[in-house]
């Protein structure tokens, strides 16, 4: 019986939504405008999200959770090239743009270091998007595969070989 639920616990996939959820503890900053709406941090994101870009709830938490998978990914694993398409990078310049939101991140998942954002201007063709997926998929995550097929030949222009960014 051990092994069995051994077994389980292992192939467990990891929830973006409960891991934004954590952040909030971590909080520090304008905590007024962040948490005095009741919400949960996830449902914060979302809403701002479809106040600014998105016009269906439904996609707006897809675009989320990938995200969250994404910058996680990228903070505890700074050794690997990942890099999202354009559809998933909204979700990923929400969070970044709640900087009361984006600094608990870092503290929660970077140990406290801030990972900085500082995209080329020109978008890569090489293939990073699919293999970040693939990545996401290997360290526990459920990627939505449209969402990153959608952009799949076209990764965003972030540079993770620069230490402390993404």
């Amino acid at each position: 019986m051990t092994a069995v639920l051994e077994g389980l616990a292992a192939t467990r996939t990891r929830d973006p939504r409960e891991l934004l959820n954590a952040v909030q503890p971590h909080i520090q900053h304008l905590t007024i405008n962040v948490l005095d709406s009741g919400m949960t941090i996830w449902d914060r994101e979302v809403a701002l999200l479809l106040r600014d870009e998105v016009m269906v709830k439904d996609l707006a938490e897809r675009i989320l959770g990938n995200a969250v998978m994404y910058l996680v990914a990228s903070m505890e694993h700074p050794e690997v090239h990942l890099g999202v398409g354009k559809v998933v990078d909204i979700g990923v310049h929400q969070i970044i743009l709640d900087t009361p939101v984006y600094f608990a991140f870092c503290e929660a998942y970077n140990g406290g270091a801030y990972k900085h954002h500082a995209p080329f201007i020109q978008r890569r063709n090489d293939g990073t998007v699919l293999r970040t997926a693939d990545f996401l998929r290997s360290i526990g995550f459920m990627p939505d595969d449209e969402l990153w097929s959608r952009d799949g030949s076209e990764c965003s222009p972030c540079d993770s070989k620069v230490p402390d960014s993404h």
